[in-house]
């Protein structure tokens, strides 16, 4: 049997579920407990208690004179007029006895007209003997278990309260959980969340293997720093005495040596940049998209570009690390004025997400290709003419590498405006 289709009814969260496993079985427990109790309590003694009353009123109609039988049954018949009959029974709808008590007395006494159940403590009779109308009251005691509510009161009250301390002994176990779950997401957004393992032997198994696996992670990357700045140091060397020894020769030879050696120190600075990229991030503040995006736009007019800042939506401060996403939004920016001739910057936040979309008006990227072009090192020379500019083929990855460590991704689409590239950075709130 497939139980998929329970799955969208189920509870998302760790809380949630956990609460189900607990109240669940504590709901069901009690429904059966009150099943049975309303079965054999309500019915099973109230019908034995109203059967005795029953045969003790068809004793008192046989002889309604015998004051000292009454006295012995207690109970008194008192004669009454026909008009004072009631039209129909009463009983408050929450009587649940009260049915019971209604139907075996119906059932066992012939004579019975109506009953009147107003209250907890009496019940009234009319009855009807020999074409005399008479009216009896008798103690609710004498036709069901007083107080019998009482059961369910102290079974709903402490299933509450049991409940109730059980939850807070589990929201106590599963907090390390959700701390871990915590640090995890925000070492994803690259940020190093002061994390200790604690709870159970398996959470604390868990959350060392975690932090043991982030301080791998960290070394790597520390590691990985300083042997690309070693090896940066080392490659710019030789370069400045291949300039000097080209200085040396004559013009015509010259020229084309040293567009050469440009193109090996883009490369190298190119790569090193991207390799450092996790080193050069900062740390997360308040910044306004708006404002940053802004600045970027003004930054590229200056320099000649064709560049437009849109009118976006929503306004506010996000917690962002400023120079990394700079840095990716130029690269898109400077990749649109190098295949195009111009260029659409817009921000757009919302409670949820920040979105900012750069359009330009050049080639595109075929959507077959558009996942390669987020690779590092790859030239999509059909999509993108390279009369335009010399690139190696970084500046989309590096913008995809600084949005995922935003916890965002970068999304690359057609223009609707422009009818070229649409790049969109959409990050998560």
């Amino acid at each position: 049997m497939s139980f998929e289709w329970l799955k969208h009814y189920m509870p998302r969260s760790l809380y949630g579920r956990a609460a189900l496993i607990l109240v669940l079985p504590v709901v069901t427990l009690q429904l059966v407990v009150s099943v049975v109790f309303i079965q054999r309590h309500f019915e099973g003694v109230t019908e034995q208690l109203t059967g005795e009353l029953a045969r003790a009123v068809n004793l008192a109609l046989e002889r309604p004179e015998e004051t000292g039988l009454a006295r012995a049954l207690e109970m008194r018949l008192v004669e009454i007029p026909p008009e004072t009959l009631p039209e129909e029974n009463l009983r408050r709808w929450y009587d649940l006895s009260g049915l019971i008590v209604i139907r075996e007395l119906y059932r066992t006494v012939p004579a019975l007209e109506r009953v009147e159940l107003p209250d907890n403590r009496t019940v009234q009779l009319y009855l009807r003997g020999d074409g005399t109308l008479y009216r009896t009251r008798i103690d609710r005691e004498r036709l069901s278990a007083s107080n019998p509510h009482q059961l369910l009161v102290n079974m709903v009250f402490f299933g509450a309260l049991m409940t109730l301390i059980a939850f807070l002994y589990l929201r106590n176990q599963l907090r390390p959980i959700t701390r871990l779950a915590e640090a995890a997401e925000a070492f994803g957004r690259g940020q190093a969340l002061p994390y200790k393992p604690s709870g159970a032997v398996e959470v604390r198994s868990a959350g060392q293997a975690f932090v043991e696996m982030r301080n791998r992670i960290e070394r790597h990357i520390e590691q990985r720093t300083m042997m690309l700045s070693g090896v940066s140091h080392d490659l710019r060397t030789p370069l400045t005495r291949l300039r000097l020894g080209l200085s040396l020769l004559d013009d015509d030879d010259r020229a084309p040596l040293e567009r050469d050696v440009e193109e090996m120190q883009r490369l190298i600075d190119a790569f090193l940049d991207f390799a450092r990229g996790d080193a050069d991030r900062g740390e997360t503040e308040p910044v306004d998209p708006a404002a940053l995006a802004a600045e970027i736009v003004a930054d590229a007019c200056r320099a000649g570009h064709d560049v437009a800042l849109d009118e976006g939506a929503g306004q506010g401060a996000v917690m962002l690390r400023p120079r990394a996403l700079r840095r990716a939004v130029e690269n898109l920016v400077a990749n649109s004025v190098r295949y195009g001739t111009r260029c659409i910057v817009s921000v757009e936040l919302t409670p949820t997400a920040l979105r900012l979309r750069i359009e330009d008006d050049g080639p595109g990227i075929p959507p077959e290709d558009r996942d390669r072009a987020l690779r590092p090192f790859v030239r999509l020379d059909p999509a993108r003419n390279q009369d335009r500019g010399s690139g190696v083929g970084l500046g989309l990855a590096i913008a995809a590498d600084i949005t995922r460590a935003h916890g965002g991704m970068l999304l690359l689409g057609k223009s609707e405006r422009l009818g070229g590239l649409k790049a969109e950075i959409v990050i998560a709130l």
